[in-house]
């Protein structure tokens, strides 16, 4: 089959859904991003320069797999992964955040070297991962509605618009959303414009360390969020579409890329879902097979974007604290719902569900390791505990439900 051609492939179509999906990808969650790296204690400089490399490695991945394979792949950051640097991170120090991002990389890009994604994801149930991610998520969802106390107009206002947009415009609705809460933070006088400016950041190498308690309590949890909330969506994203791209490879480079960039503040680079969607449907283009552009242009995007990621930390800078928890929340709180529906929807993982949502959302911190880790510990933990068999709600368990159904000759 003639390999196709950008030139002849390209449209406005594509130009335009790639230009939305950047556009959606950064106002939903580029303020986790500021968070996460405040919690590491990253200074606004090196914020901006952490969106800069974000955004040239989403751009770079974006751009080079979706004109190699001809097919659609877009790549974003994790933002799953951000809230949980964000919740973790406090108290550990930059330097030691960098080694687990590197750490985190490592073992994405084993993964895709070895083909041993889809195995890993069968080793660890669904219910579990969704709980442990759920219980990340909570401290967000809870700030969003407790800035209420701190400024209800503001407040107030973003939730409502939060609901008239996914009633009419679902697609738009959190730049519904931030649009509404700069309009009426500018009213109040709580936007410092002063502070907000179109800057360049250089890159700034950041050199890493590594401890036990940093890689096995926000390492091993980054590396499970990252790949169970966002690369296993990303494939199931690609594959609802009707494209056939090899899974291993896409892991393998997002993984390197990450490895490449966890030394500058990128943390994560994935396979993208959400934003993904937009370039994989007909409104980038009616012919599947031209909806590559609409990716491969989002990737240009990134790369523009990731030029001036200063300009968006000094933003943040800028604006109201009630403002940035309040979009955080609203933005997260699909991923809540969902990671709540698919936690406690098996019966039986629904107690080991609730055991790993608890812990994880505690916060607490035993032997120098954070939550998440023992939510998930504690979770296998309490699936163990029950006769022998695979754990139910796994690939194996699936497939012995299947088997035990068929008709035997």
């Amino acid at each position: 089959m003639p390999r196709r051609s950008l030139r002849r492939d390209l449209s406005p179509s594509a130009l335009v859904a790639g230009f939305v999906a950047v556009l959606v990808g950064y106002i939903s969650s580029a303020v986790i991003i500021f968070q996460a790296a405040e919690a590491a204690g990253a200074s606004p400089a090196q914020i901006g320069a952490w969106l800069s490399m974000l955004g040239l490695g989403m751009g770079a991945t974006s751009l080079g797999l979706s004109l190699y394979y001809r097919e659609p792949v877009l790549t974003a950051w994790s933002t799953p992964g951000a809230a949980l640097l964000a919740t973790s991170l406090p108290g550990i120090g930059l330097s030691e955040a960098i080694g687990v991002f590197l750490f985190s990389a490592l073992l994405v890009l084993l993964c895709g070297v070895t083909g041993l994604f889809a195995r890993l994801m069968e080793r660890i149930p669904q219910a579990v991962a969704a709980a442990m991610l759920a219980g990340v998520l909570l401290q967000f969802g809870i700030d969003a509605f407790a800035a209420l106390e701190v400024d209800f107009p503001l407040v107030a206002a973003m939730c409502a618009s939060y609901l008239i947009g996914k009633r009419w415009l679902p697609r738009y609705t959190i730049l519904l959303v931030l649009a509404v809460g700069l309009a009426v933070a500018w009213l109040q006088g709580g936007i410092e414009a002063e502070r907000s400016a179109l800057v360049f950041t250089a890159p700034e190498f950041i050199m890493p360390s590594f401890t036990w308690s940093s890689l096995i309590g926000v390492g091993i949890p980054l590396f499970v969020v990252s790949m169970a909330s966002q690369n296993a969506p990303g494939v199931a994203t690609l594959r609802a579409a009707g494209y056939r791209t090899p899974i291993s490879p896409l892991i393998a480079w997002t993984g390197l890329a990450t490895l490449l960039l966890a030394p500058f503040g990128g943390f994560s680079v994935c396979l993208a879902a959400i934003t993904a969607d937009i370039c994989m449907g007909p409104e980038a283009h009616p012919d599947p097979q031209r909806r590559y552009v609409a990716a491969a242009a989002a990737g240009g995007f990134y790369l523009l974007a990731g030029l001036f990621g200063g300009s968006i930390g000094t933003l943040f800078n800028a604006l109201p604290h009630s403002l940035i928890v309040t979009i955080a929340g609203l933005a997260l709180l699909s991923t809540i719902a969902n990671s709540l529906h698919n936690a406690l929807a098996d019966t039986g993982q629904r107690e080991a569900a609730a055991v790993t949502f608890l812990i994880t959302a505690s916060g607490v911190t035993l032997l120098g390791i954070g939550a998440a880790f023992w939510g998930l510990i504690g979770g296998l933990v309490t699936l163990a505990v029950r006769p022998a068999g695979p754990l139910p709600g796994t690939a194996a368990a699936r497939a012995g439900r299947r088997t035990e159904t068929q008709p035997t000759d």
